[in-house]
């Protein structure tokens, strides 16, 4: 089984679907958890804020095979990929780290680099996995934190009681 941490952003009806996101995870992998969610400025747009958050799961997946999976699931909530690579999101989910992989899989850069360069990515990580190590730096997440010098404004998200990372925290359905 892997452990992967993935990155989730939304701006357009973004509870609703940071929700459908989360609660899709929940359904489909194991030991499911994440992190509180976030709001933040768009960044390399002007748009309205994101609400970013982190999750944890474990798969048999393979990055690739995962990769496909999530797309599939951004698609199925009406990710328009005609869009710039900084635009409004209705869900972005991006693998931040599988395992201790590192290198390119497919496309996909591991570790993903907006780790250790956004706040909106490192603090959820850090806040989820403080004493997980980055496979590249050796040094934790929380310890990334601690040191960021990059801007640092977001804030908790309101979307009721996080302090509960169950599936029922996030609702019902689909």
């Amino acid at each position: 089984m892997n452990t992967v941490y993935l990155g989730l952003g939304s701006n357009q009806d973004a509870e609703a679907n940071i929700r459908a996101g989360i609660r899709a995870l929940y359904r489909n992998f194991v030991n499911t958890a994440v992190s509180p969610v976030y709001r933040s400025e768009a960044v390399g747009f002007s748009g309205r804020d994101f609400l970013n958050c982190v999750a944890r799961i474990e798969t048999e997946m393979s990055p690739s095979q995962l990769k496909d999976w999530l797309t599939d699931l951004e698609d199925e909530y009406g990710r328009d990929r005609s869009q710039p690579k900084f635009s409004d999101r209705t869900l972005d989910i991006d693998i931040l780290l599988h395992d201790d992989a590192v290198g390119d899989f497919d496309g996909l850069t591991l570790p993903r680099d907006e780790i250790l360069k956004y706040a909106h990515v490192l603090k959820p990580l850090a806040d989820l996995a403080p004493s997980l190590k980055h496979p590249e730096t050796g040094k934790t997440f929380a310890e990334h934190w601690a040191a960021f010098e990059g801007d640092r404004s977001l804030q908790l998200a309101d979307l009721g009681d996080q302090a509960s990372s169950t599936p029922n925290w996030w609702g019902s359905g689909g």
